[in-house]
């Protein structure tokens, strides 16, 4: 008996939730129809904002929890932990490229106030978290301040970028998954993030479990492209597949 589009739909849903992701090939044979339908399916979703199209399938969404003050109270115990684990990457005198979020200003706030260190940022919350500490060469990248982010990016933010290289480059995600990589929602913020990973000796982002396998539209490089990948005590391994590639590695921070 034939499916209804609805029906297919729901399913489709579910084992997005049961697997973390969906294949249009895998879909097709198990309803029994043609790959362009299980395409045609998964635009309308996407569309609706159930999931998010990848080559081959989709994925779910990433969170979109608002601006950066609403996500600075969110999984505060977790974003610490992250934060502590990351700021024991960066060695006595490097300089750090620190981009916006809440989980990024957990790690500036980490950073040992006795530890001679160069910090370039674009978010404003970083830079405050920091001014004042005499051993911390602090750089603030100029622009307009997107109100929802937090942090400036655009033309103006691109070009005082010129000129600096980083040992190390913490960038913030909005997902992160095995196929489209590190993602977020804005353009020009991915923009700057890839000029990111262009100025850095190495990259590393911090994640909290609910980014962890999910797309938001706009890409900002592989999940290759990262040296450093460190995420909350308890992620399973599962979670992790695809992630690692020949010269990342995997950091799980201590149980928040």
């Amino acid at each position: 008996m034939p499916i209804l589009p609805d029906e297919r739909h729901a399913a489709i849903l579910d084992r997005l939730l049961r697997d973390g992701r969906v294949l249009a090939a895998d879909l097709a044979a198990e309803f029994d129809t043609s790959e362009d339908t299980i395409r045609r399916d998964l635009r309308d979703l996407a569309a609706a904002g159930r999931c998010r199209r990848v080559y081959g399938g989709a994925l779910p969404p990433a969170p979109d929890i608002g601006p950066v003050s609403r996500r600075n109270g969110v999984a505060r115990d977790a974003k610490r932990a992250l934060g502590h684990a990351a700021a024991a990457l960066v060695a006595p005198g490097w300089t750090v490229l620190i981009d916006s979020g809440s989980t990024n200003l957990r790690i500036a706030e980490a950073l040992p106030a006795d530890r001679d260190v160069t910090v370039v940022t674009n978010a404003p919350a970083v830079a405050a978290a920091l001014a004042g500490r005499p051993r911390c060469t602090l750089v603030v990248l100029g622009g307009r301040v997107h109100p929802t982010v937090g942090a400036a990016f655009g033309p103006r933010t691109l070009r005082d970028l010129d000129g600096i290289w980083a040992d190390l480059a913490f960038i913030g995600a909005c997902g992160l998954a095995a196929g489209p990589g590190l993602t977020v929602f804005d353009p020009e913020e991915a923009e700057f993030k890839r000029r990111l990973l262009v100025v850095s000796a190495r990259a590393a982002v911090a994640v909290t479990a609910e980014k962890l396998g999910t797309a938001a539209p706009f890409v900002v490089g592989p999940a290759a492209a990262l040296h450093h990948i460190v995420v909350e005590a308890g992620t399973p391994d599962a979670a992790l597949d695809g992630l690692a590639g020949p010269r990342s590695r995997v950091h799980r921070a201590d149980a928040a």
